[in-house]
């Protein structure tokens, strides 16, 4: 809806299919008109013939290269526990046979798999890279018939474009008890942890100067939370920095606890990334 928004494209109706409880009530919160439906497995997509738009992402647990998790011979691709809700996607798409479609997933999947979704959908996907846009590097993939569909202008974003001053931030978010050993080619990985911690806590800490890597959704409020170097010490990134980094409005997701705020963000779409692709739908 922030992306519609921000397109300038008016909504009647908007039905989501989601089930986590704490992102439901962050959008509860904002757009109370949002008509919720929980689960989208067994869902009867009939009702929505004649909607215009049909925009989904399903999870890319087991289509990430990145991922090894779920790296399991009968988990991988898009039969995967996770990753086989675009078929959920597909079923929409034919059955309702909206005007016009937008699918996003992980630009890392091996390309027998990026191979299946275009022969689904019908159309080449266009792979988009957030770094355009925000301080963050997330290449995604884009399947959508929406017309003239071109890359976003680069604005130049980095950390320190949307960092918060460090006197703001609560004491919580610091890690001024641990050692780390600064390190790397032109600072882009300046730090990690000395010996005595845990090795999955050793995880690259970022320059100001520079763009942080794709936000994490599950775990994000952990390990995985991305950290900066700044004013001589190390810390983890507010959720409000999460947001700016996914180009939401401060404080979008506030009213859940941190751990939930940092999956949201991280699971989420980078909203100027879809409002430019939305964009096009002012050309038909």
């Amino acid at each position: 809806m922030v992306a519609l928004e921000r397109a300038g494209i008016p909504v009647e109706r908007y039905v989501a299919y989601e089930i986590n409880k704490q992102s439901i009530a962050v959008s509860k919160k904002h757009y109370p008109n949002i008509e919720h439906k929980g689960d989208v497995n067994g869902a009867d997509f009939s009702e929505y013939i004649g909607f215009d738009l049909l925009i989904g992402g399903s999870p890319c647990q087991d289509l990430s290269g990145l991922n090894t998790v779920y790296r399991k011979d009968y988990e991988t691709g898009l039969k995967g526990k996770k990753s086989r809700l675009f078929y959920a996607y597909v079923d929409a798409l034919q059955t309702v046979n909206p005007k016009f479609f937008l699918f996003e997933n992980v630009a890392s999947m091996k390309a027998e798999w990026r191979d299946a979704i275009t022969a689904e959908l019908g159309v080449e996907p266009i792979m988009i890279n957030s770094a355009l846009v925000s301080a963050q590097e997330r290449k995604r993939l884009y399947w959508t018939n929406i017309p003239k569909v071109t890359q976003p202008a680069d604005r130049g974003i980095v950390l320190e474009d949307i960092i918060l001053h460090a006197d703001t931030i609560p004491e919580k978010y610091w890690y001024r008890d641990r050692k780390y050993t600064i390190h790397g080619e032109d600072d882009r990985v300046i730090a990690t942890l000395d010996e005595g911690h845990l090795f999955s806590e050793n995880k690259r800490v970022f320059n100001l100067k520079h763009k942080c890597g794709t936000l994490c959704g599950d775990g994000a409020g952990g390990n995985l939370q991305k950290k900066v170097f700044q004013n001589g010490a190390v810390r983890k990134l507010t959720p409000v920095e999460y947001e700016r980094l996914q180009t939401l409005p401060d404080n979008y997701t506030e009213g859940v606890a941190d751990s939930h705020r940092y999956t949201a963000i991280g699971n989420g779409w980078t909203v100027d990334v879809i409002a430019h692709i939305l964009g096009g739908l002012h050309d038909v």
